[in-house]
C-alpha cells in the first residue's frame, strides 16, 4: 500500500516556515506502518528548497526514511513546478476532511483495513479500501 503523508500539522504542529513539535505517535506509528513489507511512505509536503530538506533532516534524525518525498518514487524527476496527482492508495493528513484522527486510530485503520467513525473516535466495520477486483468492477461493470 502506499501512503502519503503530509508534515506541518500531521507528524509535527503547524510552526511553519519552522520544524513544530512532533505530534505524540506519529513517527513511532510510520515507523511501524513501514515494518510491513507491502506499505511505502511517500512524504507529501508543500515544503520545498531548505524547508524541504529541514523536513527530510528531521524524519531521518528520528529514524524514519521514506521511499519517496514529493514524488511517486525516489528517481522521478518533475519537470515543471505545476502541481500533479501523486499516485496513492492512502493520504494521511490534517486537512482531511474530519480532520486527523488520532496516530492510533491511523494505524488501526491501516492494519485492518477499516474506516473511521469521527464522531466517536471508533474504526467502523466498513473497508477502508475496496478490494481491487470489486472496485474495478463497480467502475467498468
Amino acid at each position: 500500500m502506499i501512503i502519503a503523508v503530509d508534515f506541518d500539522g500531521t507528524i509535527v504542529t503547524h510552526e511553519y516556515p519552522e520544524i513544530g513539535k512532533e505530534i505524540p505517535f506519529a513517527i513511532d506509528t510510520l515507523k511501524r506502518l513501514q515494518q510491513k513489507p507491502d506499505n511505502l511512505l511517500i512524504l507529501w509536503t508543500v515544503r520545498e528548497g531548505k524547508y524541504l530538506d529541514e523536513a527530510v533532516e528531521y524524519c531521518r534524525n528520528k529514524g524514519l526514511e521514506f521511499y519517496a518525498v514529493n514524488s511517486n518514487y525516489p528517481e522521478e524527476k518533475q519537470e515543471s513546478k505545476e502541481p500533479r496527482k501523486l499516485k496513492a492508495d492512502l493520504f494521511i493528513d490534517d486537512r482531511n476532511l474530519g480532520g486527523l484522527p488520532d496516530w492510533g486510530v491511523i494505524y488501526r485503520m491501516i492494519m485492518t483495513n477499516k474506516c473511521f467513525e469521527p464522531d466517536n473516535n471508533e474504526i467502523q466495520q466498513e473497508n477502508l479500501l475496496p478490494p481491487k477486483k470489486s472496485f474495478l468492477k463497480s467502475i467498468f461493470g
